[in-house]
């Protein structure tokens, strides 16, 4: 009987030590942006409640990509007269690139923090755009010293 209390007690108290050891979870190794990157013309919401906003643009025409970045200042977060602030961030530089890593312009952010290019959809990698066709972009950049990207996609329609 002496022999399973002991039993029993070492399994619990190993059982104590392995459930305090500390998890490291290998799908959250990213830090917190230093900017809000908001995609202009994106169906539904551009900034941060959609993982990969989408941009439709007609198949017959030249296609518009554009981007708004601000820096939030959150000093009056607790202030319900305040609350956060969208700062723009002026002459930043950002990168749009495909997903498969294809550069496709350097960009510079203007006075009211925004920037947009314009290219064909050859020049996206669709020589023959259909509707429902589509491009992966990231946006990219690095806003006091943090990088960071943005994730989106510009769809083909009629």
């Amino acid at each position: 009987m002496k022999r399973y209390k002991t039993l029993i007690l070492g399994l619990l108290a190993g059982g104590l030590l392995a459930g305090c050891e500390k998890k490291v979870d290998p799908f959250v190794d990213r830090v917190a942006a230093p900017v809000l990157v908001v995609i202009d013309n994106a169906v539904g919401d551009g900034g941060g409640t959609v993982a990969e906003p989408v941009v439709s643009q007609k198949v017959s025409g030249p296609v518009t990509l554009g981007v708004r970045i601000y820096e939030l200042d959150k000093s009056g977060i607790l202030n319900n007269k305040v609350g956060i602030d969208s700062i723009p961030v002026t002459s930043l530089s950002i990168k749009l690139t495909k997903r498969d890593g294809t550069a496709l312009g350097e960009l510079k952010t203007d006075a009211k923090g925004k920037a947009s290019l314009t290219k064909t959809w050859a020049e996206l990698g669709i020589a023959d755009p259909k509707a429902g066709l589509s491009v992966s972009l990231t946006w990219t950049g690095a806003h006091k010293g943090q990088a960071f990207s943005r994730l989106s996609r510009v769809q083909a329609v009629n």
